[in-house]
């Protein structure tokens, strides 16, 4: 209490005066300007030369790794501000729009499952060309690499919350003669807000499973290797130091905390008023830091114009007034242009598939196929038996957490760790003991593609249980629903919409993980398991380019029939008998 003792020596008259800044001011003050001088000195270095990064390479000091920290930390914010605006616009136009959605949904589940170092060998040189000599550019490349870790399955959840939304509360927006605009920012995004906030969290997690690649850039036969953990780490197996990797695993548990309590946690405190409910809920979600933003006196006076200013916008009409109209009854559309727009789409398809067939009959044979099919078919035995174990797990654990917000608060940060740990240091355990005691490769290296995936479920569930109204618990209390009854007619259906968003990119994300959990690397050792991940990972080790190409193509086909097959009817059922009316 020693920070407030100050304020008590102040005249009495003055310190009642409402535009004196308190104590929580202060702290806010500081904690401003350290967040502000910590990116202004990461961004200044991003402006340096190429070349200086060959001047002074990744050292395995400790002493280095704060300030390796800061520039990984400040590559996973700015790709997260890149996530949240593509969820706003793209996941919305999906679900706003029958015929866009008929594109985006697709593409999203072939982006999702193209590897990160896919998009690396694609759009590093870009990035390069626009900064010439430039660290930006290669920060725009790993930049752009975390991104797609971290943007599929935030652009899902926002898809999954618009087309879930009650219609009861729809009819109410559109009564009140709100706009498109308006019913947006009132009444869709605060709906979709908590499953978005822990896909958020989510993300964070995956842009650090990825970070070894995405810090890691090879153009030709030149790598470009940008400070940060995960180059710390790359370095650190490369070079089989046990200490360095636990130092790094150190500095990701401390950065990942440092996020949770100043951002992540104050978030979910704020997104639990956005809960549809009729009943208050008896335990919130609660952040110091939160309660210390909330407690500032000259702060939100600063903040008020932009309050202002934010409150001016809500009103504005973009469009004009529309008709009041029963949610889910659209204008019918013209079915010529449904038709007209489904055959550019057929055309577009057949004019990749014929570019792609007279591609692999130039430089591919029926070997290939084979060997890419039959790898694809050993993957997704794994990917489907992988995930039923994990929804067998953290379905239960997931709901558990969910309904206990303190629990939830307590777990919050462990479960972050968890999904952030990189696989690649497991690998090493795994080298060993498979090669020490005779293992088949083929079953023990297939845990670790899960191991990172696995999460998408458990987040996705905790949100879904977090959102379940406090009224229907009561309802189920006071008709004694017990055991399985309460799952099958209460929890199940409330979470099931979460529960297969999480799913759908656990998938997802464990074809993608394939490739680095199938081909595991110690030193000169190598392990390998048969599946279309060690083929991508043999193909990208040789720098067969037609075999990469090959690859991708075959696991981005797979995963879209495979998404088509299960997940987008579940979708279509949770969208159709499971809302919240």
């Amino acid at each position: 209490m020693s920070v407030f003792r100050p304020f008590s020596l102040l005249p009495p008259a003055l310190l009642r005066q409402r535009w004196w800044p308190n104590a929580y001011d202060l702290i806010a003050f500081a904690l401003l300007i350290a967040c502000a001088v910590a990116l202004a000195h990461a961004a200044m270095e991003t402006r340096a030369p190429l070349s200086a990064l060959h001047l002074d390479p990744i050292s395995l000091d400790p002493a280095r790794l704060p300030d390796y920290a800061l520039r990984t930390t400040l590559r996973m914010f700015a790709a997260m501000l890149a996530s949240l605006l593509f969820t706003f616009t793209i996941a919305t136009w999906a679900a706003k729009s029958p015929r866009a959605g008929r594109l985006i949904v697709p593409a999203l589940d072939i982006l999702q499952s193209v590897p990160v170092l896919g998009f690396l060998s694609f759009t590093v040189t870009a990035f390069l060309g626009l900064f010439p000599g430039r660290q930006l550019g290669a920060e725009c490349a790993a930049v752009f690499a975390i991104f797609t870790s971290q943007a599929w399955n935030m652009a899902f959840s926002f898809y999954q919350s618009l087309r879930t939304l009650p219609r009861d509360l729809d009819e109410v927006a559109r009564g009140f003669g709100l706009s498109a605009w308006q019913r947006f920012w009132r009444l869709e995004a605060p709906f979709a807000m908590p499953g978005l906030v822990w896909n958020a969290m989510m993300s964070m997690s995956g842009g650090w499973f990825f970070i070894v690649a995405s810090e890691a850039i090879t153009v030709g036969d030149t790598t470009v290797t940008l400070p940060g953990v995960g180059s710390y780490l790359a370095l650190a197996i490369a070079r089989e130091d046990f200490a360095a990797v636990g130092w790094a695993v150190a500095a990701m548990a401390l950065t990942i905390v440092l996020c949770d309590q100043l951002l992540f946690r104050p978030i979910v405190a704020w997104a639990d008023k956005f809960r549809s409910e009729q009943t208050a809920s008896q335990q919130r979600p609660r952040s110091w830091m939160y309660e210390l933003i909330r407690r500032t006196r000259a702060g939100k006076r600063a903040l008020r114009p932009l309050t202002w200013l934010w409150q001016r916008a809500l009103c504005l009409r973009l469009r004009p007034r529309a008709p009041v109209a029963a949610a889910g009854v659209a204008a019918k559309a013209s079915p010529w242009l449904d038709r007209a727009w489904l055959a550019a789409l057929l055309l577009a398809a057949a004019f990749g598939a014929w570019f792609a067939f007279d591609y692999g009959r130039q430089h591919l044979g029926g070997a290939d196929l084979r060997a890419a099919f039959g790898g694809g078919l050993a993957t997704l035995l794994r990917v489907t038996v992988l995930i039923a174990i994990a929804s067998l797990i953290w379905v239960p654990v997931g709901v558990w957490i969910g309904l206990r917000p303190r629990w939830a608060q307590r777990l919050q940060p462990l479960a972050q760790l968890l999904a952030a740990f990189p696989a690649n240091v497991l690998f090493p355990g795994a080298v060993i003991a498979i090669l020490a005691t005779g293992a088949n490769p083929d079953v023990w290296l297939s845990p670790l593609m899960v191991l990172g995936t696995q999460w998408y479920i458990l987040f996705n569930v905790i949100a879904g249980a977090s959102a379940v109204p406090t009224d229907l618990r009561e309802a189920a209390t006071v008709y004694r629903l017990r055991s399985w009854t309460w799952w099958r007619r209460a929890i199940l259906p409330a979470v099931f919409p979460y529960y297969v968003t999480g799913a759908l990119t656990a998938s997802g994300g464990s074809w993608n993980a394939s490739i680095v959990a199938e081909f595991v690397s110690w030193g000169d050792r190598h392990v390998e398991a048969y599946g279309l991940g060690s083929y991508i990972a043999r193909a990208t080790q040789a720098g067969d380019f037609p075999r990469i190409v090959l690859g991708v193509a075959v696991m981005s086909l797979f995963v879209t029939a495979f998404n088509r097959a299960l997940w987008r009817p579940l979708y279509a059922y949770a969208e159709r008998r499971l809302r919240l009316d």
